[in-house]
């Protein structure tokens, strides 16, 4: 297919195309003319998952480069690749100097069980949550975590069972990084579509109480 196809079957515009082939996130196209290329189904997929990093993921181009030079890379293993992928997506995480916050994300993930890797950047990211939880006077914070991982322990092990699915070890590289980006995106819609239920939910309960009166007395309408 040429250009202007790849363009219309998968929605990115010609330009943004071309911009994908200079830095390198789409293979070139099979030359026919100094000026013309043709492309395949190999370049459709790789342009909807692009497309997917970028515009659901918000990832940056050179997030997403990090990203397909993980699922390129045949010597990686799907645990390296995990790690390698959600650094590209969220980054190495600043450094906080912020010792109670520190001590702090170490208790937590000492009663979970987990390992203590001080220079990941899942542990730096909860470092630096808690030190700003701590800057804004929010102490009761930390208690949030260990009901956070009752909850994230049940995911986790969705999430791997699902990378498990896939028939190839490419395949499920490619779930790791697009269901580690599409993933986040999705819990944090229904996250926010399940706290909103459940606040109307409390809401009408609190209408429903108030209803009989106020202070403890019947409202009784009018001449009953």
């Amino acid at each position: 297919m040429r250009i202007a196809e790849l363009s219309r079957r998968t929605g990115v515009p010609v330009p943004t195309i071309k911009y994908y082939l200079r830095e390198g996130l789409l293979p070139a196209g099979e030359l026919t003319s100094p000026n013309q290329a043709r492309y395949g189904e190999t370049h459709l997929h790789r342009l909807r998952l692009v497309r997917a990093l970028v515009e659901v993921g918000g990832l940056s181009i050179a997030a997403v480069r990090g990203v397909l030079g993980a699922l390129e890379d045949p010597e990686r293993s799907l645990h390296r690749a995990m790690g390698t992928v959600e650094t590209a997506i969220v980054g190495a995480g600043a450094a906080s100097d912020d010792e109670v916050a520190h001590e702090q994300a170490r208790r937590f993930v000492d009663r979970q069980g987990w390992g203590y890797r001080p220079d990941s950047h899942a542990f730096r990211s909860l470092v630096a949550v808690l030190a700003s939880a701590r800057d804004i006077g929010l102490d009761s914070f930390p208690g949030q975590l260990d009901g956070y991982a009752r909850v994230c322990g049940k995911l986790a092990e969705q999430d791997l069972d699902y990378v498990m699915t896939a028939a190839t070890k490419d395949a499920a590289m490619e779930i790791v990084a697009v269901g580690t980006v599409l993933g986040d995106a999705a819990l944090a819609a229904v996250r926010r579509l399940a706290r909103r239920e459940l606040s109307a939910v409390r809401a009408r309960a609190e209408r429903e109480e108030a209803r009989p009166g106020e202070g403890g007395q019947d409202c009784a309408e009018p001449g009953d």
